[in-house]
């Protein structure tokens, strides 16, 4: 074993933990002996002592525990260290291993960084306290040899990164220090030599004596402890110290190991900043406003204080990020933080809860919503200024919803949760406004959610039917096609409404998985009418934007067509003007593909939407469906009537067939026939039907009577 490597004895009745231990050590350019048992950790000390010991506490025949005590009872062994390793954490197992005289513990299993920060300080410390013993020996016998060793000492000192102090307890004066220390405080020797501990540390005198006089009698000499010194510019180091009590002749001495963790430190505030503070606007994330809004509530309670929860969603700010792009929206943001926190009290708060989306906490309301009511109109004030987003002037708007602590509920989560829902109504009342939390808004909502709930439990269990209701040609009579209608069969309420649960299938998405259902089913329909008495029968459905934008719109109808074994032109897709212009690229080249298989596309409700004569020449359209709202008046309202022409007169000069739905009246009919609209569909002639009552109407071949003249 080479006398310049430090060596250490492991001491471990696990061959694995001895072979780790040995890897782990190794690699740190020590040298190490492994034993498997008390008894042969006691034989191999007795021809060989080692520098430091890592010793197992649970062993069979002799214990760590026994081990250390005979260690420490011999006066030749007493001075090696002793690191015990050990499963347990529990103060009592580490008690008992102080009392037999190991200076450090490591917990299994042991970790490299930790082993080799223990090991090093440990051996680090032994090399001093066997100087600081060599050292008193030598000066009794050769005085003259002082300077020399002193000079060693320093030399060895000042090669370690650390700062190393020592410190007389009874006189509380520094004797020696290296290098390290100084360059750390700022201060040359000279400077130092004339300080003490008390001085540079940012604790009481008393608590550092005190400290020292616990390390004196053993207590808390294996403990690394975190504290602040001063700096010769008077501002604090953070600092990580170890220290150690060595006996010198008749006195004792203090030795610290000093490390600078104040780059520690900082990383740890920063992450900490980070953790609690949204990044783009520096104010409180949605975890730190919570837990302000708790003590906030704790503070109300004990006071009878009113505070209001005021929850803010900027208005179509998704638009701001899709024209000018994302830098420009988080500049918006920036912007709109800095003018929110000129809107409130110095004891108010502000958050970021993400996206779009900030919150106040007003407390101590003095007039409850009165005075809410004036900071959302303060805010709503502020944003009539346009943003200047580098150039590009915008203007914004909110939707605020407001709670009230204690009027609507007691605890954090719930008064955010409704300040959001009436947030969401102040969106639903036209946006740019804000409301106050009602009972029946919760109602609301727990309405919706059941109905949500309800809706895919719907989807599951097959319980939407289609209803059909007939088209019919007025230059005929005869039904030529039918329009698929959607109706929920929900258990336990009957027959719903489709205006009662359509707009939810679109807002959660369900309508993508619904809509495919519908093509599908009437799909099938077609193909069981071509093979029966009915015969081929062409059947309409309704395509929402999102089955166009998420679903795979194409897929679903040719397989529709293919499992069914049915011409293309027996179904026909019916798309609303707007849902045509969202993502039109892509909708024009699924329609287009489409009508190579020959599939109808129509324009369900012309004349609410766009009606741009651009559009109606960039898709494949074959019919226009003039809306109910048109119809309905168009014998009393000659506006109705004009716009009914000019879409009848347009659409065939583009050689389109124009159907008029809601058809309810003789005298809207005998209108729309004498104006050579093509189709009509309304309750004048069906209602929507359920097929066990339309199959009868189709077989007898039910028609609509023509006038003379227009046979």
């Amino acid at each position: 074993m080479s006398s310049s490597l430090a060596s250490i004895l492991i001491v471990d009745d696990d061959a694995r933990e001895r072979k780790l231990l040995e890897t782990l050590l190794h690699a740190e350019d020590y040298s190490t002996l492994s034993v498997a048992s008390g008894e042969d950790a006691l034989s191999a000390i007795a021809q060989w002592a080692p520098d430091l010991i890592l010793l197992d506490i649970m062993m069979p025949g002799m214990d760590g525990y026994q081990v250390a005590n005979r260690l420490k009872a011999n006066p030749a062994t007493a001075h090696i260290p002793i690191i015990m390793l050990t499963a347990k954490i529990d103060h009592s197992a580490r008690l008992e291993g102080l009392q037999s005289g190991a200076e450090e513990f490591l917990t299994k299993p042991v970790g490299r960084v930790e082993l080799s920060l223990r090991v090093r300080n440990l051996l680090r410390l032994k090399e001093y306290g066997d100087f600081l013993k060599n050292h008193s020996e030598r000066l009794e016998q050769q005085v003259q040899a002082r300077t020399v060793d002193l000079q060693r000492f320093r030399t060895a000192m000042d090669a370690t990164a650390d700062g190393v102090m020592l410190v007389n307890r009874s006189s509380m004066r520094f004797i020696e220090f290296n290098a390290t220390a100084c360059q750390m405080l700022g201060y040359t020797r000279e400077q130092l030599f004339q300080l003490d501990p008390v001085t540079l540390s940012m604790e009481p005198p008393e608590h550092l004596q005190g400290m020292y006089d616990a390390l004196i009698v053993g207590h808390g000499s294996n403990q690394l402890t975190e504290t602040q010194i001063r700096h010769a510019n008077g501002s604090p180091v953070e600092v990580e110290v170890h220290r150690q009590a060595h006996r010198f002749g008749a006195d004792w001495i203090i030795v610290s190991v000093l490390r600078d963790i104040s780059e520690r430190k900082q990383a740890q505030q920063s992450l900490q900043h980070l953790a609690l503070y949204d990044a783009l606007s520096g104010l409180p994330n949605r975890r730190l406003f919570y837990e302000t809004l708790k003590k906030a509530l704790v503070q109300a309670a004990d006071s009878d204080w009113q505070v209001a929860v005021i929850y803010i969603d900027l208005d179509h700010f998704k638009n701001v990020n899709e024209t000018l792009g994302h830098a420009l929206g988080d500049e918006l943001l920036s912007q709109f933080s800095n003018r929110l926190q000129q809107c409130v009290r110095v004891r108010d708060a502000i958050g970021r809860l993400g996206g779009d989306e900030f919150a106040l906490i007003l407390v101590g309301l003095e007039q409850g919503q009165q005075g809410a009511s004036l900071v959302a109109n303060k805010i709503r004030e502020e944003l009539r200024l346009p943003f200047d987003l580098h150039g590009h002037p915008v203007e914004v708007t909110a939707s605020i919803g407001i709670s009230v602590y204690p009027d609507d509920a007691l605890d954090a989560d719930t008064l955010l949760k409704f300040a959001d829902t009436a947030m969401f109504r102040a969106k639903q009342a036209g946006r740019d406004t804000f409301r106050f939390f009602t009972a029946q808004m919760n109602a609301d909502v727990v309405a919706r959610l059941e109905l949500e709930a309800a809706l895919r439990k719907a989807c599951d269990n097959d319980e939407f039917v289609l209803y059909y209701q007939p088209k019919v040609q007025l230059s005929s009579g005869r039904i030529v096609g039918l329009e698929a209608l959607l109706r929920w069969r929900r258990p336990g309420h009957g027959l719903v409404a489709p205006h009662e649960f359509i707009p939810v299938l679109e807002e959660t998405g369900l309508i993508v998985r619904v809509g495919s259902w519908v093509i599908a089913t009437a799909g099938k329909q077609i193909g069981l009418w071509q093979a029966c008495a009915i015969g081929p029968l062409q059947i309409a459905v309704n395509v929402a934007s999102r089955q166009l934008i998420e679903g795979d719109l194409a897929g679903d109808v040719i397989k529709a067509l293919a499992d069914n074994h049915i011409a293309g032109h027996l179904l026909e897709l019916e798309l609303t003007e707007s849902s045509l212009m969202d993502n039109t690229e892509r909708t024009i080249a699924c329609l287009q593909n489409l009508k190579q298989y020959g599939v109808q596309i129509s324009i369900d409700d012309f004349g609410t939407g766009y009606s741009s004569l651009a559009y109606l020449r960039r898709f494949p359209i074959d019919k226009l469906k003039i809306d109910i709202a048109f119809i309905r008046d168009i014998t009393t309202n000659p506006d109705d009537a004009a716009i009914t022409l000019a879409i009848i007169s347009m659409a065939h000069s583009l050689k389109m067939h124009v159907i008029a739905e809601g058809v309810e009246t003789a005298a809207q009919l005998a209108y729309l026939r004498e104006h050579n609209c093509d189709q009509i569909q309304g309750y004048y002639f069906s209602p929507p039907l359920a097929l066990a009552e339309l199959e009868p109407i189709l077989l007898e071949q039910k028609c609509l009577p023509v006038p003379d003249d227009c046979g």
